[in-house]
C-alpha cells in the first residue's frame, strides 16, 4: 500500500494506493506546527474509519510546500515504517525534464501535477490547479515542465478584500445570477468566480500562441468545481490529480512501470 500526501499551505490531501487504485482518499487542515505523533495519528485514525490502519501502509510518498511538514512526514515513514519517505524534489525521479531559470523554485505539487496531467492526457496540456493561489503548470507534447503562472487564488482574493476593503465583507463563494451584479454581494462573486475563469481562459489563450498550439487544459484543486463550469478552455477536471502524480512518481523512482489513465 502507498500513503500519497499532498501538503499545500492550507489543506494537506492525502489518499491510499493499491497498485493504480485509489481506495480512499481524504482532506484534512494543514497546520505548521503538528507534530510526528499527530501526524501518524491522524492518518491512523481517519483510515480506521474506512477500514484500514497505517500498519498497512508500506512506502509513503510526499509532495510538500511546509518545509517544517515536509521534515514531519520524512520522521513519520521512518519512525512508523521504518523506512524511508519519497519527498518530490531535486534528486528524485520524475521522469519530467524542468526547463526553467531554476528547478529549485518549482513547487512539488506543481511538478506531481504536470506529470499526472502529461501521463493521463499527453501534450501539450496545462494544469490549472484552483488552491491558496491558482496555477497553471505548462507541460510540452514530449512531457517537458516549461514553466507557468501564479496568480492569487479565489479564496485568497476574498481573504484580501475582505481585509483591505472596510465596505466589502466576507461573502459565500458561489456563482452569481449575473455577471453583472445588482448588489455587493454578487458583484463580488462574479468578480471572484467568473473573473477567475475569464483570468484562466485569458492565459491559455495567450499560453497557446506561445505554444502555436491548442493544450488540453485540465483542472485541479479544491475551487476548481466551482470555477470551471464557467470556463470556456477548461476540458477536465481532475479532482486527485496530484495524488495520481505522486503515485507515477514513486513508481518511476521504485523503478516500476508507471502508466497513467490515457484518455
Amino acid at each position: 500500500m502507498l500513503l500519497a500526501v499532498d501538503v499545500g499551505n492550507s489543506q494537506t490531501v492525502a489518499g491510499l494506493f493499491s497498485g493504480e487504485e485509489l481506495l480512499h482518499d481524504w482532506r484534512v487542515s494543514t497546520i505548521r506546527r503538528t507534530t510526528v505523533d499527530e501526524l501518524a495519528a491522524s492518518h491512523d485514525n481517519i483510515l480506521q474509519l474506512r477500514g484500514g490502519s497505517l500498519t498497512e501502509v508500506d512506502h509513503v510518498v510526499v509532495a510538500s510546500v511546509v518545509p517544517e511538514l515536509t521534515v514531519a512526514y520524512q520522521a513519520l515513514a521512518d519512525r512508523y515504517l521504518d523506512r524511508p519517505a519519497v519527498v518530490v524534489g531535486p534528486g528524485v525521479r520524475t521522469g519530467m525534464p524542468l526547463l526553467v531559470d531554476n528547478p529549485h523554485e518549482v513547487g512539488a505539487d506543481r511538478i506531481a501535477n504536470a506529470v499526472a496531467a502529461h501521463a493521463l492526457h499527453g501534450g501539450p496540456c496545462v494544469v490549472v490547479d484552483f488552491g491558496t493561489a491558482t496555477t497553471l503548470d505548462v507541460v510540452s507534447e514530449t512531457g517537458e515542465f516549461l514553466g507557468g503562472v501564479i496568480a492569487p487564488g479565489v479564496d485568497s482574493g476574498l481573504d484580501a478584500l475582505s481585509q483591505r476593503a472596510a465596505r466589502l465583507m466576507r461573502v459565500e463563494l458561489a456563482t452569481p445570477p449575473a455577471a453583472i451584479g445588482r448588489n455587493t454581494v454578487e458583484s463580488m462573486q462574479s468578480g471572484l468566480v467568473l473573473g477567475a475563469a475569464a483570468m484562466v481562459d485569458g492565459m491559455v489563450s495567450r499560453v497557446a500562441v506561445e505554444l502555436g498550439a491548442q493544450p488540453v487544459v485540465v483542472a485541479t484543486g479544491g475551487l476548481a468545481g466551482l470555477v470551471i463550469p464557467h470556463s470556456v478552455l477548461v476540458e477536465e477536471h481532475e479532482p486527485m490529480l496530484t495524488l495520481e502524480g505522486l503515485r507515477i512518481v514513486h513508481e518511476r523512482t521504485a523503478g516500476a512501470p508507471a502508466r497513467g489513465r490515457r484518455r
